[in-house]
């Protein structure tokens, strides 16, 4: 798990943005919807929830940029090659949703659960893996 003794580095794509995450993920699962699946491309993304203490912009804070859809929070991303970083506002926000694909190595926590399997892509069937599934957002 990350902690500040031994942060957990991630980035984009092109490598302009980094970031450190430097306390223990709370969760993290699966969400399949199409906002996600528009997002990635994929048919999932997978995020973990952290303090937004614990997470920080190292490098290249200049280069992110938001979307802030009107129902959900905001998603962060590199104006230079699109990689996806986080989602919600690590300044006003009590948690920041990592993407995994963007760490540079083990989160120290298993997915847990997947939300909006009512959208999920008809295309690719969810993993036979016992976790929780929820047709919408999970609770909280």
């Amino acid at each position: 798990m990350p902690s500040p003794e031994s942060p957990l580095t991630g980035g984009c794509a092109c490598g302009a943005v980094r970031f450190q995450v430097t306390a223990p993920f709370e969760n993290a699962g699966y969400c399949h919807c199409k906002r996600c699946q528009r997002r990635s491309g994929g048919p999932w993304s997978l995020n973990g929830s952290v303090p937004a203490a614990g997470f920080a912009i190292v490098a290249g804070a200049g280069a992110v940029r938001a979307w802030r859809p009107e129902d959900g929070r905001s998603k962060s991303f590199c104006a230079h090659c699109g990689g996806h970083l986080f989602s919600g506002d690590p300044d006003r926000d009590p948690n920041v949703g990592v993407r995994f694909g963007a760490l540079d190595g083990d989160p120290g926590i298993e997915p847990r659960w997947h939300q909006w399997v009512e959208s999920a892509a008809p295309w690719r069937p969810l993993p036979d893996d016992g976790l929780p599934r929820y047709p919408r957002r999970r609770p909280a």
